[in-house]
């Protein structure tokens, strides 16, 4: 039930969208709200500070002062916000506890929680559970993907379909999904985790004993977290591979459920979305709408009608004769592998790099040389990428003085298909994946010729 927040002070730890949302609800609940973000103020941010003001939400920009922080009942948290952060020390010395803004939503409903998780693939199958669910209940996406459940908390929902990070789940000790999904686990976030094993753990947490979710799905392709999943004490399902019961699997060219009796749910050639990557995407979203109760024509009218999000593997057109993607959400040298097995035998222009994470790029060699024609190389790590592709015997290499410049040299060479799939962050030239994607797809759509 929703509690009274009067008189209560509540410290905000970032003016992020999760933030913002929190401060908005608790505000609007009789809460003292203060947002406090380490950042020095731009533009946008000032003029967001003076809307929230208008609310009586006082933020501070540039440092954490002790006023902030003195007499706060609780923390909200960003989830861009390592917990090894100064600011996380001086709320542990001052005893203040600290949750995510998911926590918090969870605490202020009673609408149950599908929460996916994984490193790769999380957020279409974010939005596809949401989508089917959606053929016969309200059951909004949120979490990671950019819509925080706080903002959500005054609407009519049966559930909640909540994209959660290691990050929120890390700062959401009490928050207990009705259904919990792990898609995979390949290293990724490492410094802000402080090693991979702390990484694993971190997302183990979401199926601690102490929040036990109710039904647990995971990848029986993904070795770690088939191996955890076989272990799991709790009631279980496993996407990628058929057993006995309670799985999803792919036969005779089409995903199937089996529960206690084998059901055929829909033909791979019904289905948008391309690559395998994506068909473990939708079995685990069948799953959760079996476990709901979904019918089984809801489920394959919804997933024969999703068409991939923005920014992963994306079909931006036929350009100049070539079919161009934009697969900019793909930060990790993982998710780049998952684009690049999409495309059954065409030839293939990759364009990567960008901020690098210093993630091990052997596999993702080993893959390119069986999938790709050409790299178009860019960015901060450009240098290094190219070294390591070189070393493992890949060597048709292209590098590009700027972004427009690498558009330019995928669509001088002669292959079938150009991709962005970065196997890289964004931050060296753009705010984010989301800019890079829209200005690539722009800049892509720019060369069309026209009769």
């Amino acid at each position: 039930m929703k509690r009274k927040w009067f008189d209560k002070k509540v410290l905000i730890l970032g003016l992020s969208k999760s933030g913002t949302a929190a401060a908005k609800y608790l505000a609007s609940r009789g809460a003292e709200c203060f947002i406090t973000e380490k950042k020095e103020a731009d533009e946008k941010m000032r003029e967001s500070a003076a809307e929230l003001e208008k609310i009586g939400i006082k933020t501070e920009f540039g440092a954490h002062s002790e006023e902030f922080l003195d007499g706060a009942y609780t923390a909200v948290t960003s989830p861009g916000i390592p917990p090894h952060s100064e600011i996380f020390q001086r709320l542990k010395e001052k005893n203040i506890p600290v949750i995510s803004e998911i926590e918090l939503a969870y605490t202020e409903t009673s609408t149950p929680f599908v929460a996916i998780t994984g490193t790769n693939g999380k957020t279409t199958t974010t939005m596809l559970t949401s989508a089917i669910l959606e053929t016969e209940l309200k059951a909004p996406a949120c979490g990671n993907i950019g819509i925080p459940p706080c903002s959500l908390l005054d609407g009519e929902n049966d559930y909640f379909v909540c994209e959660m990070s290691s990050f929120q789940i890390e700062t959401s000790r009490g928050f207990r999904p009705q259904i919990a999904v792990w898609m995979n686990f390949t290293p990724d976030h490492i410094d802000w985790h402080g090693g991979l094993e702390n990484y694993f753990k971190a997302k183990a947490k979401l199926f601690a004993p102490e929040k036990r979710p109710a039904f647990a799905v995971f990848s029986a392709l993904d070795e770690r977290v088939f191996e955890f999943g076989q272990n799991y004490p709790g009631e279980k399902f496993f996407f990628g591979r058929e057993f006995d019961k309670n799985c999803a699997y792919i036969k005779e060219n089409a995903i199937y459920f089996k529960r206690s009796a084998e059901e055929r749910i829909i033909g791979l050639d019904e289905i948008q979305l391309v690559g395998n990557h994506n068909y473990q995407n939708v079995m685990a979203a069948v799953i959760c709408a079996k476990i709901i109760g979904i019918s089984n024509e809801n489920i394959a009218n919804a997933v024969r009608n999703f068409a991939p999000p923005e920014h992963r593997c994306e079909y931006v057109g036929e350009i100049n004769g070539k079919l161009v993607y934009n697969d900019s959400k793909a930060t990790n040298p993982e998710a780049s592998i998952f684009a690049l097995k999409s495309f059954g035998g065409k030839t293939v222009t990759l364009i990567a790099g960008g901020r690098d994470k210093n993630t091990d790029l052997t596999e993702m060699c080993n893959v390119m040389k069986e999938t790709v024609n050409d790299v178009v190389l860019l960015g901060e790590a450009a240098d290094r990428f190219e070294a390591e592709f070189r070393k493992n015997g890949f060597n048709n290499i292209h590098r590009a003085n700027s972004f427009e410049n690498a558009v330019d040299i995928a669509f001088s060479l002669e292959n079938q298909v150009i991709l962005l799939s970065p196997a890289c962050a964004s931050f060296d030239m753009f705010s984010g994946y989301e800019e890079r994607g829209k200005v690539f797809k722009e800049y892509a759509l720019s060369k069309k010729q026209t009769a």
